[in-house]
Parts: structure tokens; C-alpha cells; sequence
């Protein structure tokens, strides 16, 4: 049994033009002051020699009410058919394998949110599927090393996983009844020197279904509910992934171009539009010998361009940020994080007509504890 809480505040610096919305982070938000972004409490084990299973809830924050609740964010098993644990098969609800910082646990990221360059893919990370993994011995030890090390990495999804998920995101229905297929290979490298890099692809295709609402056409006209064919539009993308590890400088870097559902120029139809993102992250781990504080300053950009297919009416959405900021960690325990976010341009995706928020500018505090 484990887990983490993180204590959130932000302040939007005073700018011209609209409010800013980040749909990902409910603090920047004029009427919060001190939130819980998650809670999350994890039980796993090993049930057999064969079966391994890993159940995480989530207790506060993110469900999108400002109401506390309780929900499902993982719960699977592992079966493995070897007694190495080479090859297994992991059955429902995880994460799906697409992106490093899909995979990398939020416990581990340094920035406060995941870049939505990457994450638009699979909002909330999560999916009911089936997903064959496999990954050698000295593959999975490396996996391991990794985190033993405090180098902020994924943990071990396999060298190669493949499978077949609903598509339409954590603790939703299936809207088609055509599954996502999903297939990523990385490959965990370590020099001579110790260093790890580390370096990935993967793709995944599907057909998804956006949810929709009236669009309100203004006096003297009449709304517009945009229409979107009963089985869904085309969802698919194909990404890299390249890391070089904090040791004590690092790079991290992930890209990734597609097309997928976003709303039409009329606003009358959702269709498949041609999408592109990612992001460039760079680190600095500092960590005296034989000491626990770790100092980890960070800076991010933040791109995407496309439809923001888990949002109402699907809105084409432009994103392009830089993010400035340090963790601090006294001890294994707790953590302490202040971001400066620079915010260039940001679509708003509540409410139409879905303007952006333009040369705004923002400050995150975060405390996590760990146990």
C-alpha cells in the first residue's frame, strides 16, 4: 500500500483580454485558493507466482464538479506466462502506452500537468483494454534502476506493448463498439559512463465519439447542435519519444502528428482533422552524496495544435506555452514546486466560440507528500 497528495494553488497574473482556462488544472480558476489536484491511494501485490494486480483511487480533486468524490483510476491484473515475467498480458483499466509523459506517473513529473501535445491523446491516461507486454530481464532491471535512482521515469511497460482499448477514456463508456489499437516500442539504453537514455514510438488508430452540445448562434438565430456520424470519426496518431535521463543534466523530448475529431468551420459537423504537438522539456538534478534533498529545475514548451477531441463539440484548440520552474524535495517524503508559466496562446474549450487567451501569465505551487 502507497500513495501521494498534492496541495495546489495558482494565481493568474492580471493580463488584457480573456480568462485563462486550463481544463487540466481547476486551480487556475479566480474563485480557487488552496485545492487537492489528486489523492491517490494504491494497493498491489502479487495474488500468485502468475497474477499480479494494482488497484489506484483516486479520493479528491479532479472529477470537473469542485465536488470531492472517489473514482477509479486504475484497476487490473497482470498475468504472466512465464515465470521470468517476460511476457504478460495486463487486463482492465490502465494506462494506455502512448507517450512517455502519459506513462510517467504525475507522483514522479516535475511540471505541474502533462503537455497537452501528448495528452490529448488519452486524457486522464487511462482506458478499459487488453495490452500484451514484453520486455527482457536486463531490460526490466534497467526499468527498475531508473527509478530506484529518483531519474523520473515511466517504470516498466514493456520493451514492446500492443493491444486493444475502448477509446473513449477513463471511466467512460464505449460509444462504438470498435476498439483503439494501440502498439509502442521503446528502447532503454545505459552507456558505460551509467547514463540512461531512452528512446520510443508508437501509434495508435480508432474511431471516437465527441460528445455535443447547442451552440448558441446569437440574436435572431438558431442554435447549432454540430452532428457526428453514430460510430465516431478517425482517431490516429503516431509519436516519438527521445530522453536522456538527469544525470544531472537532462533532455526530454516527445512529438507526435495525426488527425482526429475537431469541430468544423461552420460548427455545423464534428469531423477528422489533421492535428500536430509536443514538447521539449529540460532538466537539471542536483542531489549532494549522501544526502536525501534533491533540487530539480525544469523548464518545458508546450505545443499542440488541433481538436480537443475529449471536449464538448470537440473545438480546434491551440496551445503554445513555456513553463520555468523548480522542485525541491527535502526529503523522500515531500516535495515542494513553484512553475512560472508563460501562456503565448490558449484556446478555451468551455464555451463557444472557443477564443484563446492571449500573452497571459501564471504562478503554481504545488506540495505532494509521499508515503
Amino acid at each position: 500500500m502507497r500513495g501521494y497528495l498534492q496541495l495546489r494553488a495558482s494565481e493568474v497574473l492580471p493580463h488584457d483580454g480573456l480568462a485563462l482556462e486550463v481544463p487540466s488544472d481547476r486551480s487556475v480558476n479566480g474563485t480557487e485558493s488552496i485545492m487537492i489536484r489528486r489523492g491517490r491511494l494504491v494497493l498491489s501485490g502479487d495474488a500468485s507466482s502468475r497474477l499480479s494486480i494494482y488497484a489506484q483511487l483516486e479520493l479528491a480533486g479532479s472529477t470537473g464538479s469542485g465536488d470531492f468524490a472517489a473514482q477509479t483510476r486504475d484497476l487490473y491484473a497482470d498475468l504472466s506466462f512465464d515465470a521470468k515475467k517476460d511476457f504478460r498480458l495486463r487486463l482492465g483499466q490502465s494506462k494506455v502506452p502512448y507517450g512517455f509523459v502519459n506513462l510517467q506517473s504525475s507522483q514522479n513529473r516535475a511540471p505541474l500537468e502533462r503537455p497537452e501535445g501528448i495528452n490529448s491523446a488519452v486524457e486522464g491516461e487511462r482506458d478499459i483494454g487488453a495490452f500484451f507486454m514484453w520486455a527482457p530481464a536486463a531490460k526490466r532491471a534497467m526499468f527498475r534502476e531508473i527509478t530506484t535512482l529518483g531519474l523520473k521515469g515511466t517504470g516498466d511497460y514493456g520493451v514492446l506493448a500492443i493491444g486493444a482499448y475502448s477509446g473513449q477514456g477513463l471511466n467512460r463508456p464505449d460509444q462504438n463498439g470498435d476498439p483503439h489499437v494501440v502498439a509502442r516500442l521503446t528502447q532503454p539504453i545505459k552507456l558505460a559512463s551509467g547514463q540512461f537514455a531512452e528512446l520510443a514510438v508508437q501509434a495508435y488508430k480508432g474511431n471516437f465519439v465527441s460528445t455535443t452540445q447547442a451552440i448558441a448562434a446569437g440574436t435572431g438565430g438558431a442554435n447549432i447542435t454540430p452532428a457526428i456520424r453514430p460510430r465516431g470519426v478517425a482517431d490516429e496518431r503516431v509519436g516519438v519519444t527521445a530522453v536522456w535521463y538527469p544525470q544531472p543534466f537532462g533532455v526530454e523530448a516527445e512529438w507526435n502528428v495525426g488527425r482526429g475529431p475537431a469541430l468544423s468551420a461552420d460548427s455545423r459537423n464534428i469531423e477528422s482533422a489533421s492535428l500536430r504537438g509536443g514538447y521539449v522539456q529540460l532538466n537539471y538534478r542536483h542531489k549532494r552524496a549522501n544526502a536525501t534533498t534533491v533540487m530539480f529545475p525544469f523548464t518545458r514548451w508546450n505545443y499542440y495544435d488541433g481538436g480537443r477531441k475529449f471536449a464538448r463539440n470537440a473545438p480546434m484548440t491551440k496551445v503554445n506555452e513555456m513553463d520555468f520552474g523548480l522542485e525541491f524535495s527535502p526529503w523522500a517524503d515531500a516535495e515542494f514546486t513553484a512553475v512560472f508559466t508563460r501562456t503565448i496562446e490558449r484556446t478555451r474549450t468551455s464555451a463557444y466560440p472557443y477564443a484563446a487567451t492571449k500573452d497571459a501569465n501564471r504562478i503554481g505551487l504545488q506540495v505532494q507528500w509521499n508515503f
